[in-house]
């Protein structure tokens, strides 16, 4: 499985675009804003002659769907997002109005299905199970990619930290409960690749993030 990362946009959120040897390729939170970002993006894809099957949101939250138009318009995807974040999605103008004082994301193309906990993406020969981790927002989940040991955890878990709560239907006690899940769940080798800032592993956060060690 290859793993390309793009940060994108104001908030500096990361993009990753996945693919393995039959060129098929997902792309998890498309938060591309700028031109340049939704250029590189589309030139990777181009230039490794992949093939996107999905579009897939860890949550609701602005920054990590600027980019689902541009997605949309080029490839023909629509998000997956799991259920319990379709508010958000549907206050996407409101959010990036609130967050970023811009006027836009009025025209984002609804979802294309909803996710639950245990459903399973795939593309060529790998699939991604979905783990329902609540707490930054209903909706958040985590892609677990077992055959890799790799998750891509949104803005559940970052290195050596947590996704905030005190935006609207944060819950931080939900997201409390969810972090000693993955801890246990979770191989310790397991690489964390997070909505923002560089990846960790399980091993590192059970040793040092203040968080899964209470």
């Amino acid at each position: 499985m290859k793993i390309e990362r793009f940060v994108c946009n104001m908030f500096q959120e990361n993009c990753y675009v996945v693919s393995d040897d039959t060129k098929e390729c997902i792309v998890i939170d498309c938060g591309a804003f700028f031109n340049e970002e939704k250029e590189a993006i589309t030139r990777y894809i181009s230039d490794n002659r992949l093939t996107p099957k999905h579009l897939l949101c860890t949550h609701g939250h602005v920054d990590h769907n600027f980019g689902n138009k541009f997605i949309s318009d080029k490839f023909g995807l629509r998000p997956e997002i799991c259920k319990a974040d379709e508010p958000l999605m549907q206050k996407l103008p409101e959010q990036a109005k609130a967050f970023t004082g811009v006027a836009c994301c009025n025209d984002m193309p609804s979802p294309a299905a909803y996710l639950s906990e245990s459903d399973t993406i795939t593309f060529g020969n790998h699939s991604l199970r979905v783990i329902h981790t609540p707490g930054h927002s209903p909706g958040s989940i985590f892609f677990y990619c077992e055959k890799e040991k790799t998750a891509f955890s949104g803005d559940t878990l970052f290195q050596m930290s947590v996704g905030r709560t005190d935006l609207a239907l944060g819950d931080y006690n939900a997201l409390m409960t969810c972090l000693q899940r993955i801890a246990k769940e979770l191989p310790d080798d397991t690489v964390i690749l997070p909505g923002h800032g560089p990846h960790t592993t399980m091993a590192q956060e059970k040793a040092y993030n203040p968080y899964l060690r209470m």
